[in-house]
């Protein structure tokens, strides 16, 4: 699991979204971790990993990180 570029964060209230793109077991993926916070502390995560196709097989010219 490699992290190569961090996206954005964004927070409201008690959560807290990372995402990040890189290399996971050879493949180009984007990461998202999802935290829930109390009293300053990590309670929860959650996250997902999802390849990323080349830009060729893309439904639209956004692809993942187009936000």
């Amino acid at each position: 699991m490699i992290y190569t570029k961090h996206h954005t964060t964004l927070g409201k209230g008690n959560f807290v979204l990372s995402v990040s793109e890189g290399q996971f077991l050879g493949e180009h993926v984007a990461f998202y971790d999802l935290w829930r916070l109390k009293e300053g502390k990590i309670v929860e995560h959650w996250d997902t990993i999802e390849t990323i196709p080349p830009q060729e097989l893309w439904a639209n010219p956004n692809g993942k990180f187009g936000f």
